[in-house]
This record gives structure tokens, sequence and C-alpha cells, in this order.
């Protein structure tokens, strides 16, 4: 018979990267919570091989961004090369920029690194309670909570948990969207896929030309670790049960190659791309792909819904420690529904740009061009807009308070990212000291940056809450700001409101900090 056998503030369905970051940002704050995965343990593929900039700025916050980097691949693999065979040259090449090199517009870079190296680093990142094996069946919303049924594939038990909030992080095929009949938007599926694991010694044709994906007219291939190891990505052919896989990937490597893939592993996947049409329904909240499928092109869905969960994880533990209202979560959707649809038009956008650079190579070989030529890139080498995409998000919403100024526009859509300190927009990353940036400054606070730390400090009475940083004066002109001036940064790094000058009154961050948690406090 079923028993309520635990009470948390929030559940976690989905033991992927998303769930997993969620759980440790969670925990950081305090918030007591549960992880449930059906999976009976991480997965063994790679999958997703990207952490793009905005991802380790956050995973730096967390005290990941050193681990995380030491198991991963070197600024070399930060890019993209195109060859006809994988044992071809190049007839084209693009740098993944924030990966292959710094950029001053971060205090780190991203890695190219595997979902399966990645995992563990974040699972030992909290010590949370994380239950594998157990599947999520049905789930009840009552007043003040969810009751969630679970079935433990081991033992068959069925139990259940109740938790003031469930946030669903349960993959492109979420139980827990389909149970509350949320439809979604957008291609739907427009690929089957099929991944190879493989070994081949295949150093002779990539040790000089490192990259993190080699895109070739017969699939594409990935190095998995910097130790060795390999992955072929294709379209799943309709005979997949039949294949000679490892026959399939020796063709691929190249018809003189003279060497034969040593398959370990083969998953077949389906590409989804389309957004849910809602990231809430009452108290369960959709993240990551359960929110949003977008196809692998570029490496923009796993960090997508990183970025979902930083937005959403203080906003829950506002609500539950109750300095926040429960309004502040209708935000959530507000602003990150709108960054799913850019992002997956530019996944999109992404994949019609690498098909064409193949149609170019084909149009020219067919013409007689060499087969050493180089094709002209339709892309400039910005690498799909990235930058602009990960590190220009604004955000419209009652979370955000602006200065008189016009609202935050949505960035994303161009390929340059431009800092800027407006109001709904990421703080810029500035130095504070030489090794300490602006983004070092925010963490399960708000914080106020200002030239005059004193003019302000007296408002500051709830020092769980507010953190004052001192913004030395050369930034201050860069951010709008005059010698009074202050920022009040939301706790996921993105500027909650701007004055330009002095405080207009003692009670100003008291009414600003009520006003972005939609409820009234006893103090600010």
């Amino acid at each position: 018979m079923s028993v309520a056998d635990a009470e948390v503030d929030v559940l976690i369905v989905g033991g992927g990267p998303v769930g997993l970051t969620a759980r440790a940002l969670l925990e950081r704050w305090g918030v007591r919570v549960s992880l449930v995965e059906k999976r009976g343990e991480l997965s063994p593929f790679p999958r997703s091989r990207l952490v793009n900039v905005r991802s380790m700025e956050i995973y730096r916050g967390l005290g990941l961004a050193g681990g995380i980097t030491a198991g991963a691949f070197g600024p070399e693999y930060g890019r993209i090369r195109f060859r006809d065979t994988l044992h071809d040259r190049d007839f084209a090449t693009a740098a993944m920029v924030g990966i292959n090199a710094p950029v001053p517009e971060s205090p780190v870079t991203g890695v190219v690194t595997s979902q399966d190296r990645l995992e563990p680093t974040l699972l030992a990142a909290a010590d949370a309670r994380m239950r594998f094996g157990a599947e999520l069946v049905d789930l009840t919303e009552e007043a003040d909570s969810v009751v969630a049924v679970l079935v433990d594939h081991r033992s068959g038990e069925e139990n259940r948990v109740r938790a003031r909030y469930v946030l669903a992080a349960d993959g492109a095929h979420s139980t827990v969207r389909q149970r509350l009949g949320i439809g979604t938007t957008g291609p739907g599926a427009p690929a089957a896929v099929t991944t190879v694991v493989f070994d081949a010694d295949l150093d002779g044709w990539c040790a000089d030309q490192p990259a993190g994906v080699y895109f070739t007219a017969h699939g594409s291939f990935l190095p998995l670790y910097p130790e060795g190891g390999w992955a072929w990505l294709g379209p799943t052919p309709d005979d997949a049960e039949r294949t000679d896989w490892p026959g399939l990937v020796s063709r691929a490597l190249g018809p003189d190659a003279g060497v034969r893939a040593d398959v370990s592993r083969v998953q077949h996947w389906v590409m989804n791309a389309f957004v849910a049409e809602r990231f809430r329904h009452g108290r369960i909240l959709l993240a990551g792909d359960a929110a949003h499928a977008i196809p692998i092109i570029g490496g923009l869905g796993m960090n997508t819904g990183i970025a979902d969960v930083h937005n959403l994880c203080w906003k829950l533990a506002g609500v539950v420690h109750g300095w926040a209202g429960p309004g502040l979560l209708d935000t959530y959707e507000t602003e990150r529904q709108p960054v799913a649809h850019r992002t997956l038009h530019q996944a999109v956008a992404n994949s019609k740009l690498m098909f064409e650079a193949q149609r170019l190579r084909h149009e020219q070989l067919q013409t007689g061009g060499a087969a050493s030529a180089r094709v002209e890139l339709p892309w400039t080498d910005r690498y799909f807009a990235q930058l602009g995409l990960v590190l220009g998000v604004a955000y419209r919403s009652d979370a955000v308070l602006t200065d008189g100024s016009a609202p935050p526009e949505p960035s994303g859509t161009g390929t340059d990212y431009v800092p800027t300190a407006e109001p709904g927009h990421r703080m810029p990353h500035l130095w504070l000291t030489p090794d300490r940036s602006t983004l070092d400054t925010f963490g399960e606070w708000f914080t106020l940056l200002t030239p005059d730390p004193a003019a302000w400090e007296q408002q500051a009475t709830a020092p769980g809450v507010l953190h004052v940083e001192r913004l030395p004066d050369e930034h201050a002109d860069l951010c709008g700001l005059g010698p009074r001036g202050a920022l009040l940064v939301r706790p996921d790094g993105h500027i909650g409101a701007r004055w330009r000058d002095r405080a207009p009154s003692d009670t100003t961050l008291h009414h600003a900090l009520t006003a972005i948690g939609g409820s009234p406090r006893s103090s600010p």
C-alpha cells in the first residue's frame, strides 16, 4: 500500500545535467531537496558535448569550473572541421568562440567535454538525496503541495513524496509534462539519429588538427575524452537492427583509411525541436529538455537548461524561505520561454548553416574544384552567434525594475555581444581585483554594486539577503552610474534595478526588493 514516506521543499524529477545543477543550487540556498531519476545510474553515453561560457560562469559560482576544465579537452579542441571523410584534410573550419580561447567578456572559458564526464562532477557537488531507479508514475497537486507517486524499479515498491514544488527536468519525453497535458510548439522531431561509441587509432589524422567535431558527408565524428575514445553520429538507417555498425563507421572514416572501428555502444535517439506551451503549472515547473528540446548543432540545448535552473532556483528558494511571494515564480516562464524560442530558432539556423557548407563543398567538387581547396563558410567568425545568444540574454518581467530607460531588448539575435548594465541584462564581467570579477560577488543573496557603499549601507539591514560591494570608480561610467549610483543585481547575475545616482529615499532598496520578490517584507 502506498504511503507518504518523505516531505521535501522541492522534488526534482530527472538526473541529467539540468536536474543535477538544480540540486546543487537549491542545496546552496538551504532548500530541502530530493532528486529522483528513473535510470539506475548516471548516463554512460557522451551525449551533450559543450559547456559554454555562461554555464561555466554558473559553475564558477558553485566552485566547479576548475574541476570541469581539468577533465575536459584543451582549448585547441574548441573548433569544428569540415572534411569529405575523416581521412581527408579540412575543406573548411570554424572556431567556437568562447571555447577555443578566453574572451574579454567573461572571466571563464567554455570547454568541450562529454556529458558522462560532467555528470559525476555535478553529482558530487551536493549532498541532497539522490534516488536512482525511482520512476515518477503519478502526481497530484493539492492546495499547498504536490504529491508524487514513485515506483522503485529494483523492489517494485510504490511510495509517495510530498513536496511544496516539483521541478521537472525529465527530458524531451517528460512524463511530468505529458501528465499535465502541456503541449509543445515547433518542428517536432526532425531527425532520427544514432550515436556509435567506438575506439580506433585516429591520432595520425587528427592530432595535428584537433577539433570538438569533425563534420563529414558520412556523419560527424567526435573525440570523447582527452585520454581517448570516439563517437560517430549519423542518421539512423531503416534496418538499424541488422546494421553492421563497425563496418558502417569504418567506411565513414574513409575508403583508404585501413582502420576498423571497435564499437562498444550504440544508441538510437530522436533529435527533437520544440518549446513547451507553458513552463509552469501551479506548483510544478518545467526546465531543460522538458521545457524545450533544442537540436544539437551549436551546443545550445543543455546550456539553455542550465540557465533555466539558474534563473529558477533562487526564486524557488525565496518562496520557500518566505522572503518572496509565489508570484515571483510567474517570472520564470516570462523570462525563460522567450529565450527558449530564440535558442530554438538559432539552433535550426545553425543546422542550415552546417548543411550549406556541405552543399557548397559538393558544388565545388562537381565543378572540378581541387580536393584541398577551402570553402568560404556561410557565417562569421562568431560561430553561430553564440556569444550574443548566451551572454546577451535580457529579461523583461516583474522581477526587473526599469530606471526610466527603454525596456531591455532581447539579445542573441546578432553575432556580437555588447556588454551593458541596463536592467534585465546579465551584469557585465569587470575585474574588481586581478582575480575577482563582478560575477564573483553574486551568490545566495542580492548584490548591490556601488561606487559609494557608505551611502547605501544604512539601507542594507538584511545581510543574509543583500550584500553591498564597492564598484571601482573606473567601472562606474561603464555601468551608467554617477558617484553615488548603484546596481541591484539578482542572485542569477541579472540586473534587477539601477539608480544612476543616489537613492531617491531611505526606503529605496526596501521597495525594490519587495517589488522584485513579489510580496511585502518586514525588512529589506
